[in-house]
């Protein structure tokens, strides 16, 4: 099945939104997603676009220079497949952090964002960074980890 070019052209405008980002193009968001948009990460599960400026808002008060950049995409139906890295500095100093991850983005029948997923490893990728439980982690991912023969 061949997406139509208002599809293309949302998925588009969604990826340069994000990857664009700053404080002041967070009312963008009422254009792109629908109403009821639902946004989910390991952190956050929350439905509507008030509630999904108010988490990327946050993050420009958490981290210093946060920059998302899509590295891959692909459409199937009207779900597009985000493979992207996030880069930021923390505020309270110490060297930039670098986070892979794919987003699964839904799109209703207007081209509008209807659901935002995020998946990417906050285990490995952001609790094994700091500093309290990364020796945890590091046990425990030893422990589970299977021996070759």
């Amino acid at each position: 099945m061949t997406p139509k070019p208002g599809l293309e052209a949302a998925v588009s405008a969604y990826i340069a939104f994000y990857e664009e980002l700053t404080p002041d193009s967070l009312v963008q968001l009422e254009a792109l997603c629908a109403q009821a948009v639902r946004f989910r990460d390991p952190f956050n599960d929350v439905t509507g676009v008030a509630a999904y400026r108010a988490i990327l808002a946050r993050m420009f008060e958490d981290v210093a220079a946060p920059r998302f950049e899509v590295i891959d995409r692909a459409l199937s139906g009207r779900v597009a497949y985000l493979r992207w890295d996030f880069s930021f500095q923390p505020r309270k100093g110490g060297a930039p952090w670098r986070i892979e991850g794919m987003s699964e983005v839904h799109f209703d029948d207007r081209d509008r964002v209807a659901a935002h997923l995020d998946h990417w490893d906050s285990g490995s990728q952001f609790y094994g960074r700091l500093p309290l439980l990364r020796h945890a982690i590091g046990f425990i991912r030893k422990r589970l980890a299977v021996k070759p023969p």
